[in-house]
């Protein structure tokens, strides 16, 4: 198989965590939690603001399909917020996924900074996308109703397409085999 894996979303989450508090990198800890939580692509990402991620609801329109998505600011997000407020000397109007030099972080920075701090092969900005999907599915019962709802999500054209992208029917192969 080819492309990014997901990442454990509580692994993933208590990485970032844990980059934002140390104050190791705060920005790309911020960047994990949000990219999990709301399941963007990571050019749509890039683009939110601080001001955003403030309000309990926005509404982006996504820069590959040009569609109008509304997505909900979580507790999770607004948790790892409020640690920006407290004390963190940044400027919170404006893009929190920069680097130190203040500018917005490229595609292959994010890349680099994801195989840093996860570790592994087939990792990239892609895997909190991943990420996202498979809590969902999780969360939901490993349903298909949680795959419709993802496919609606994600602009796939099938559910089928779906449990692809989440490398689901990869691992029910994998299970057969190892279940025998």
């Amino acid at each position: 198989m080819t492309g990014s894996t997901y990442i454990d979303f509580d692994q993933a989450t208590n990485i970032g965590k844990k980059l934002i508090r140390t104050g190791d990198n705060p920005n790309f800890g911020l960047l994990i939690i949000v990219g999990i939580n709301l399941g963007l692509r990571i050019d749509d990402l890039l683009q939110l603001t601080f001001e955003q991620l403030k309000k309990t609801e926005i509404t982006i329109v996504e820069q590959k399909t040009k569609k109008q998505r509304t997505l909900q600011i979580n507790d999770n997000i607004k948790e790892v917020l409020g640690y920006f407020k407290e004390g963190l000397t940044y400027e919170l109007n404006g893009h929190p996924f920069t680097s130190q030099k203040g500018s917005i972080y490229s595609v292959q920075h994010v890349n680099r900074l994801m195989k840093e701090y996860f570790g592994r092969n087939r990792i990239s900005s892609h895997s909190l996308r991943k990420s996202f999907g498979r809590r969902v599915w999780e969360n939901n019962g490993k349903s298909d109703e949680a795959l419709t709802y993802l496919s609606e999500i994600f602009n796939h054209q099938s559910i089928a397409m779906t449990r692809k992208y989440l490398g689901i029917r990869a691992d029910e192969i994998k299970d057969i085999y190892l279940n025998l």
